[in-house]
């Protein structure tokens, strides 16, 4: 059984320094991130903004990886663009330069045949805006949504509306602290849960994925790797990876959320051992099915 999965969220030039190298105006964004990993799994509906100065060869990557790209608006001006650094503590960047450019207007425009998708995503954008999108289209299956600390301090209110629509939410531990405005994940869990979001799921970098719901708590720890480039673009991986694989199977039991945050967590593994989505251009089927099983080998143990 494989649905349709509609994500709305950014495209973007990132700039980026780790101790480990760096790279200029390379292909990034929460969409592109989330379509690409999802792609692997199952057919993926885009809708983002570019401008004029956005090159050809990165939407016929996208569309080599069979995204459907109908909802992708090109406009005057510039691509949104961002500039990060990180330090050997790779979990957070430090944001140097922000340039919204033509994502500052967005508005996003849902083509007709994307009105009725299975599962739809919505990225980090304004909230006023994903909450737009969620009333044009018919009522997915399954609605996911990630958010990040600027709106959470600045559309607070907007943000909750929005999240009483949504089954799930995606965003690291330290946007959970805020929004939850308690330190104990517990505790800003149970807050969360209370407010609308049937699921609860917190990044935290090389610590892994906690997942809460109102019967169950999860954990998956991170893959231990040998090379670790760039953190860039992870946390939207892992959500692509994670929506993909449920999209792909149908399967929205405990378990199947289980597994799927296993598949997203193989392709965030994948993703941070090159720059921008490099380590995804040569990327197979095969080698994400035995990363999983090293995930399994990894967690598994016996009761003794």
């Amino acid at each position: 059984m494989m649905g349709k999965l509609l994500v709305v969220g950014s495209m973007a030039f990132d700039s980026v320094r780790t101790p480990f190298g760096e790279a200029s105006d390379v292909l990034g964004g929460s969409a592109t991130y989330f379509s690409t990993a999802a792609s692997f799994f199952t057919g993926v509906e885009l809708i983002a903004v570019v401008g004029e100065d956005f090159p050809e060869q990165h939407v016929d990557f996208l569309r080599s990886r069979g995204i459907d790209l109908e909802g992708l608006e090109r406009r005057k001006g510039k691509t949104f663009r961002w500039k990060g650094e990180y330090s050997y503590q790779l979990n957070e960047a430090q944001t140097l330069e922000t340039h919204l450019n033509v994502l500052e207007t967005f508005r996003p425009h849902i083509p007709d045949q994307y009105r009725t998708p299975q599962m739809l995503f919505l990225g980090n954008i304004d909230p006023e805006l994903q909450l737009d999108v969620l009333e044009k289209v018919e009522r997915p299956r399954i609605v996911a949504c990630d958010t990040m600390n600027f709106w959470i301090e600045g559309k607070r209110e907007a943000l909750w509306r929005t999240l009483e629509k949504v089954d799930i939410l995606v965003i690291n531990d330290g946007e959970a602290r805020a929004l939850g405005e308690d330190s104990n994940l517990v505790q800003v869990a149970k807050r969360i849960l209370s407010r609308g979001p049937k699921n609860l799921i917190i990044k935290r970098g090389e610590y892994g994925v906690l997942m809460f719901n109102e019967k169950h708590t999860f954990g998956a720890p991170a893959l231990p790797l040998e090379q670790v480039k760039d953190p860039t673009g992870a946390g939207d991986t892992f959500a692509g990876g994670f929506m993909g694989h449920l999209a792909s199977t149908g399967d929205y039991s405990n378990e199947g959320l289980r597994r799927a945050i296993i598949f997203g967590s193989v392709m965030a593994s994948f993703t941070v051992e090159e720059f921008s989505l490099d380590r995804l251009r040569h990327l197979d089927k095969r080698q994400i099915e035995d990363r999983y099983r090293e995930f399994r080998r990894l967690t598994h143990f016996e009761d003794i």
